[in-house]
């Protein structure tokens, strides 16, 4: 796999997107929001923009691409293969850096953290125009606990 077909493999993330999010912390409250994926100028790096609407739920912007070297054009030695990150910021002030992937079935992103372990994984439903994923947190290094759940559709122009 090259650092090409690697970035190639975010295009199906990209667009306007209407989301409904559920949190174990708040039973029963379904949270609307809005999600834009596009590309940086250059196709390097997508831009996710995410608004959420409820005041619990940080709005948010997070850089996905391929960052194990400075610059463009130098690859990774052959054996390797690329590793997409995913750079999160959002309203809160929070910061964290996660790996990233995708496919044809679905979108991960994970990190490995002492204490604060977290991953997601968005499954590609009718023919990539719906995600529909669910987020969890490990916070002893051993037992994984449901967190977000997070339906993504994606808005067509009329």
């Amino acid at each position: 796999m090259t650092i090409d077909s690697t970035l190639a493999s975010l295009d199906r993330l990209v667009g306007t997107w209407t989301t409904e999010a559920t949190h174990p912390a708040m039973p029963g409250t379904v949270v609307h929001g809005t999600a834009e994926i596009e590309w940086l100028e250059g196709e390097r790096f997508l831009i996710q923009r995410s608004r959420m609407d409820h005041p619990d739920f940080p709005d948010s912007i997070s850089i996905i691409g391929y960052t194990e070297v400075d610059r463009e054009r130098v690859a990774p030695p052959a054996a390797e293969v690329p590793q997409l990150s995913m750079h999160y910021y959002d309203s809160r002030g929070v910061f964290r850096v996660f790996q990233a992937s995708a496919d044809d079935a679905s979108w991960r992103f994970w990190r490995n953290a002492p204490g604060f372990s977290q991953r997601f994984t968005g499954t590609f439903e009718d023919g990539g125009d719906t995600i529909v994923g669910r987020a969890q947190l490990c916070r002893n290094d051993a037992n994984w606990a449901d967190d977000l759940e997070i339906t993504y559709r994606r808005r067509r122009e009329a």
